[in-house]
């Protein structure tokens, strides 16, 4: 994620406004439409058990010996997000949109698989109403306090099996706000909808076990008046009109955490080409947005695949098989590394563009278990930035630090009162999270050597792809490759609320 004000450059979360249909049969020409995948996995997913107990029904259930899924997923930022119990593989989202009333009508189907015998099991679903809920094909009972939706399937489910939920809903969408005030989730616009979930705002349009450690696969089936186009992650599979509704589906086979996921709608100009390696890049940019806005994001588009390249030489292998972006035009005010398809909220600039991709190695593929680790995301990003900024000639990462360090923030700024490996749930955006977590990495490249270092983030990315980890994994890496003590290095510079001294290199 990229809000306005953070790091050196000026404001890089701007505006949004929507975008229209140009071309979709040309693009299936082309080769963006490809057929969806048989079937879906969850990869690098993990689940918190979770057996406590749901409302009367505990007695019983512990004499049948099942149990009701808790309520939370074990995250004390958020408490209240995710759920336990067992592991979600895939979500099946069919989705009818009406941008002119805000209304959605519904159908998710999630297929899990149980870790204990469950009486019972929830999803997290906000402010939505609720008509119908099925598991394996028979009706259930639910019930849904704010927040939580409770469901009691008809037999309980056995341990290691799979079941399917299917959950029928509408609403009235609007605009709902994060912890902080800042507007995420399902987020009412103009001409359709913009989506931007982190850190838990999957909830507020799918039934969704909301936490980052349960990854799994999605296909997206959004329907939109004609003219309207619909983007998700992954790749465009099918698109059909009937009756002046047009019908999008996207496919994502990459596994990925729900506040990642997107069915983002509106008045798009859709494109599609591929890099000289043949991975699609898919763009679909606001038709709104004046004749210079729409130049500047051209050129910027256009330096994705020399990003690609670069990254993949610094970092290893792309992740996942397309990339591209959305450029909106509204006022959220951020952008957001959805997998495969990060949203900008007006025309960003080479920099955001640049955190945004390296996100799909650090925080998409690899994918911190809680929030309190979020700087293994957002530093990581931001040190990306530094890496891209030196090679178009601009300052070394060394010299970006000496910066930071010596005139941009004193050693009575406040900046350094903040612990970025444990900021607190309404600081996981600000600024130490960003710079003193790329600081840290630098840091740490200057203890260990370039050498080292390299091989430190390509063996992050490659050990752990498509899965999930914490800080303690990183300097457990970091000194099996260096063979150097560095609990130090790392409580100085992430948990400690003062400035630390400046490396020097042993």
């Amino acid at each position: 994620m990229r809000r306005a004000g953070i790091g050196r450059s000026r404001g890089r979360r701007t505006q949004l406004r929507g975008i229209g249909l140009v071309g979709v049969s040309a693009l299936a020409a082309g080769g963006l439409l490809l057929p969806a995948p048989a079937s879906a996995s969850s990869a690098g997913s993990a689940a918190v058990a979770g057996p406590a107990a749901v409302g009367g029904s505990a007695a019983a259930a512990a004499a049948a010996g099942a149990v009701s899924g808790s309520t939370g997923g074990g995250d004390p930022y958020f408490p209240k997000a995710g759920n336990g119990g067992y592991d979600v593989k895939h979500y099946d989202l069919r989705l009818k949109y009406r941008p002119s009333t805000r209304a959605l009508t519904a159908t998710a189907v999630v297929t899990a698989k149980a870790k204990v015998k469950l009486r019972s099991f929830s999803l997290d679903l906000r402010k939505l109403k609720v008509s119908k809920v099925t598991v394996n094909g028979r009706k259930a009972a639910f019930k849904h306090p704010a927040g939580e939706l409770v469901i009691t399937p008809k037999r309980a489910l056995s341990a290691g099996h799979q079941f399917t939920a299917k959950v029928s809903y509408t609403a009235t969408m609007g605009k709902p706000l994060d912890n902080t005030g800042a507007p995420y989730g399902w987020t009412a616009t103009s001409d359709g909808a913009l989506v931007a979930n982190e850190p838990e705002g999957a909830s507020t349009w799918y039934p969704v076990n909301d936490v980052p450690y349960d990854k799994a696969t999605y296909r997206f089936t959004v329907t939109v008046p004609k003219g309207t186009v619909a983007v998700g992650n992954g790749l465009l599979t099918a698109t059909s009109t009937k009756s002046n509704w047009t019908t999008f589906r996207w496919v994502a086979n990459d596994a990925q955490a729900s506040y990642l996921a997107m069915a983002t709608t509106g008045n798009y100009t859709l494109t599609s080409k591929k890099t000289a390696t043949g991975l699609p890049i898919i763009n679909a940019v606001d038709k709104d947005l004046s004749a210079r806005d729409k130049a500047d994001a051209k050129a910027v588009l256009a330096l994705q695949p020399k990003m690609i390249s670069f990254f993949s030489t610094q970092f290893g292998k792309y992740p996942f098989n397309s990339f591209g972006a959305v450029i909106d035009d509204d006022s959220v005010g951020y952008a957001l590394e959805n997998q495969t398809r990060p949203i900008y909220s007006g025309v960003p600039d080479e920099i955001t563009v640049a955190h945004e991709l390296a996100h799909q190695w650090f925080g998409d593929s690899v994918t911190p278990r809680r929030w309190q680790d979020i700087w293994l995301n957002e530093g990581f990003a931001t040190y990306a930035e530094w890496l891209w900024e030196e090679s178009r000639g601009g300052e070394s990462p060394q010299a970006t630090f000496a910066e930071l360090y010596n005139n941009t923030y004193p050693a009575d700024d406040a900046f350094w009162a903040s612990k970025p490996g444990e900021p607190g749930a309404k600081a996981l955006f600000e600024s130490p999270v960003y710079n003193r977590g790329a600081m840290t990495l630098q840091a740490l490249r200057i203890t260990i050597g370039d050498d080292n270092f390299f091989t430190v983030l390509q063996r992050w990315a490659k050990d752990n792809r498509k899965g999930v980890v914490n800080t303690a994994a990183l300097i457990k890496l970091s000194e099996q490759v260096s063979g150097q003590q560095l609990d130090d290095l790392f409580t100085a510079w992430l948990y400690t609320p003062t400035r630390p001294t400046f490396p020097t290199a042993p």
